[in-house]
């Protein structure tokens, strides 16, 4: 079986599927961009879960991701990951982003979200380069792809702005995997 890969431009907060993945702070407790859109569109109960989840383990490392409730959101669960804050590309930025994705892939997987739906993680006010961020993201979701066969039935890279949904639709273009 396998998964079809979509690039829209789009709200996620308005996504109906299995997951949408957050492009979180290490906090877990909202911020601006995405993060601060999907906590208020998802309500109280997620700030809630993540505050559940920072007492436990105080927070989210960069790379890593976390799951919740989507609150009221359309999606039945929220992926937060923190995605790297750009420093030049020589401390790792591109293996954390690669790492940001392959967690949340992994963490969807693990509670069967066969729908999931990705922002453009650190590419905002984290300062990613867009174009190196999406031949990355490229790279690591069609390998996680590859390696785990018929894990997804759909993929959504929901862009909010024009520039990464043309770097993104050059890349995908609505392609199976």
């Amino acid at each position: 079986m396998t998964s079809k890969v979509s690039v829209i431009k789009d709200d996620i907060t308005k996504m109906m599927v299995d997951a949408i993945v957050n492009a979180a702070n290490s906090s877990l407790l909202g911020g601006g961009g995405v993060d601060g859109a999907i906590h208020r569109a998802g309500g109280p109960q997620i700030l809630e879960e993540c505050r559940k989840i920072r007492n436990r383990q105080g927070g989210c490392a960069t790379g890593e991701a976390v799951i919740t409730t989507g609150g009221r959101l359309l999606a039945r669960h929220v992926i937060h990951t923190v995605g790297p804050v750009w420093q030049g590309g020589g401390h790792g930025e591109d293996e954390l982003l690669a790492k940001a994705y392959r967690n949340s892939l992994a963490l969807a997987v693990a509670h069967e979200c066969r729908t999931v739906a990705f922002p453009n993680i650190s590419t905002g006010v984290y300062g990613f380069p867009l174009d190196r961020a999406a031949r990355l993201v490229h790279a690591t979701v069609s390998r996680y792809l590859d390696e785990h066969a018929g894990a997804f039935d759909a993929l959504y890279f929901v862009c909010f702005d024009e520039e990464n949904y043309r770097l993104y639709m050059r890349l995908w273009a609505d392609v199976e995997l």
